[in-house]
């Protein structure tokens, strides 16, 4: 006799979820700020290096790749996602190969990447989205199977001495969640996971660009999403630092940047680099601006041969950069849109790993 989910649902959460007394595991990264840097392990990151006169020590190289825990549970739409070899969805290929691409990365200077726990749109842009691509269940609890596939990516990034930048909600995805209290019961369920499994790699983003209009709960638009960043480092008692970010050109009001620990922007519609010098310094000369690290950690514009780019006018500014490259639903190109390739395997994708490794002095991959 074949056992229902619900009687195999304990089993599963016992899982990834520690018994109650049980120590954390000890953790070899941990992520701190200084002033307007990072740390890693009380060391400011890429120690000392200086790029074209450009101070790199204390930023935070990224990219977006959200989709690390990818599924889609509305059987209507998941044979989208099929891979070309097996004709077939599998979420976790999708995080096993993730999980294998990670030290390659690592090894060409990149520190750190966004993953989130309701993705992104999985067609790179889209406004209907029917899928249902969540970690959490309607109520706010939360899917042990999504867990499961965030515990390997985070437990190697912890080995590689990565940051997370772990985000809670999408736009397009909130709405899986019933109403306001079933979103605090899941920021209060994934928070309490991070802080019960001892990770010390991750910064919390509340939602992916909180000021998009799509958004159905109140609470994770720019009015209120503070109250959530408060929360989760209430929670937190100083063991994690949150924030949340903005779409693209927006300036973070000053209610966000007033609980945030670092300010998250996004370069997407600023083709021009002087637009995005032109964010930078209206978000540093904000009101409500104190000393922080300042992070794009999304941006869709690329010329990484050119003398003058997204990347380079970020870093002039002493402000990290993220990558973006949302590509095609292949297994080809890009790093957002099922089935992702997320090995260094397009023209695109080598261009800008060649460039982290030029600007952090680490070996340049192999060309594809």
């Amino acid at each position: 006799m074949k056992a229902s989910p619900v009687r195999l649902l304990p089993l599963l959460l016992a899982l990834v979820l520690p018994l109650a007394g049980d120590p954390a595991p000890v953790r070899l990264t941990h992520v701190g700020i200084a002033g307007e840097r990072f740390e890693v392990n009380g060391q400011p990151t890429y120690a000392g290096r200086v790029w074209r006169d450009l101070r790199i020590e204390g930023l935070l190289l990224n990219s977006r790749m959200v989709q690390g825990i990818y599924d889609d549970l509305n059987p209507e739409t998941a044979a989208r996602w099929a891979y070309p070899d097996t004709g077939r969805w599998d979420p976790e290929r999708n995080t096993r190969e993730f999980v294998a691409a990670m030290p390659q990365w690592r090894a060409h200077g990149l520190l750190a990447f966004t993953l989130n726990l309701q993705g992104g749109s999985p067609q790179g842009y889209s406004k209907a989205q029917p899928w249902i691509n969540s970690a959490f269940a309607p109520d706010g609890s939360l899917r042990a199977d999504y867990l499961a596939r965030l515990q390997r990516i985070l437990d190697e990034a912890d080995r590689l001495g990565m940051v997370v930048i772990l985000g809670y909600f999408y736009f397009g995805q909130d709405q899986q969640l019933t109403d306001e209290a079933a979103v605090l019961r899941a920021v209060d369920n994934a928070t309490r996971w991070v802080l019960a499994q001892g990770y010390t790699n991750v910064l919390i983003e509340l939602n992916n660009e909180c000021d998009i209009k799509s958004y159905d709960h109140p609470v994770l638009r720019p009015g209120r999403v503070a109250e959530l960043i408060a929360r989760v480092k209430a929670l937190a008692g100083g063991r994690l630092l949150a924030g949340t970010s903005y779409g693209g050109g927006s300036v973070p009001e000053d209610s966000v940047l007033a609980v945030s620990d670092f300010a998250l922007i996004h370069g997407n519609g600023l083709a021009q680099p002087q637009r995005l010098r032109d964010l930078i310094a209206a978000t540093r000369a904000r009101p409500g601006w104190r000393t922080m690290p300042l992070v794009v950690n999304e941006d869709d514009h690329f010329d990484f041969d050119q003398a003058e780019n997204n990347f380079t006018a970020s870093l002039g500014l002493y402000t990290s950069w993220g990558y973006f490259d949302p590509g095609q639903s292949n297994y080809v190109d890009g790093y957002q849109c099922p089935p992702v390739n997320w090995g260094i395997n397009t023209p695109r994708k080598w261009a800008f790993f060649e460039f982290v490794a030029e600007i952090t002095g680490t070996p340049v991959p192999a060309s594809p």
